[in-house]
């Protein structure tokens, strides 16, 4: 199952080359079968040819991957379905906030706190045992673009004349946190390890970013859903409805749609699995 020097291009119009294990990869991460698994990569090898697009694989990977199980497909648009919570940034800061109340903390977003010298909207603020979290979330609309070290930078500014303003206070922030869904350059990260910031970023830390945490803890954003429309997407994020969990115990948002019986059922199933963890680790 091998095709020689095959180079595909990527979204910013790079060229690289074609790897069968990241595919394999990614179609492990979406929790299928290996069976299922080989039988989607000898499709799309047949399929294959010279400077095909990321994109054309990803959407006949999602097309094969729905027809064997839904939530297999669910899985895989993750990278995808955190782009749909835009184009505006703030879905993306109630899912952050959300992600971490499920796993424990008290949670506010988008609240003023006062500096030393100015005051400051911060996106996420989050506590727990004795952890004081000020997190600014940088959402992209587009794949290719990335947070340099100005971001970080500007952000660890407005921490510090945070601090100086709680430093005698049990409240006080103890973490300075930067969250975007793509990726961050090599000088904004090591900046960031330098000051002492937290960055999470779709892959960053490894086997910790945000992919891995979603996964780990069945927190999915409604986005990732093969069964709701985008209409009824954007209604349910209109009113900061941004995870699967959210609608688990609750139909009050399906019966406002006007879902029929036979859907809601359908989708209701389909949370209940995505909601499932991988395993018991928190944040």
């Amino acid at each position: 199952m091998k095709k020689e020097n095959l180079q595909i291009v990527k979204s910013s119009g790079d060229k690289v080359d074609f790897s069968i294990s990241k595919l394999r990869s990614s179609l492990y991460r979406s929790g299928a079968d290996e069976l299922t698994v080989d039988n989607i990569m000898n499709v799309i090898h047949e399929e294959l040819y010279q400077g095909i697009s990321t994109k054309e694989i990803y959407n006949r990977a999602y097309a094969l991957l729905k027809k064997s199980k839904s939530i297999y497909a669910s899985k895989y648009k993750l990278k995808k379905a955190i782009y749909e919570l835009g184009p505006t940034g703030f879905p993306f800061e109630n899912f952050i906030g959300a992600l971490l109340e499920y796993s424990g903390y008290h949670v506010e977003v988008g609240k003023i706190m006062q500096g030393k010298c100015v005051s400051h909207e911060v996106d996420v603020i989050a506590s727990k045992n004795g952890q004081h979290i000020v997190a600014e979330c940088k959402f992209h609309s587009e794949k290719t673009t990335t947070c340099n070290v100005k971001i970080p930078l500007y952000i660890n500014s407005r921490y510090r004349d945070i601090i100086d303003q709680y430093k005698n206070s049990t409240k006080c922030p103890n973490e300075g946190w930067v969250v975007t869904n793509t990726r961050f350059t090599v000088d904004a990260l090591t900046y960031g390890k330098c000051s002492g910031l937290y960055l999470l970023s779709w892959d960053y830390p490894r086997d910790n970013g945000l992919k891995d945490r979603i996964d780990k803890l069945g927190l999915y954003p409604i986005t990732v859903s093969t069964l709701l429309t985008k209409r009824e997407k954007q209604f349910l994020l209109s009113r900061e409805i941004v995870l699967c969990r959210q609608l688990l115990n609750d139909v009050f948002y399906l019966d406002h749609l006007g879902i029929s019986e036979t859907r809601k059922e359908k989708i209701q199933s389909e949370i209940s699995m995505l909601c499932k963890p991988d395993n018991n680790e928190q944040y």
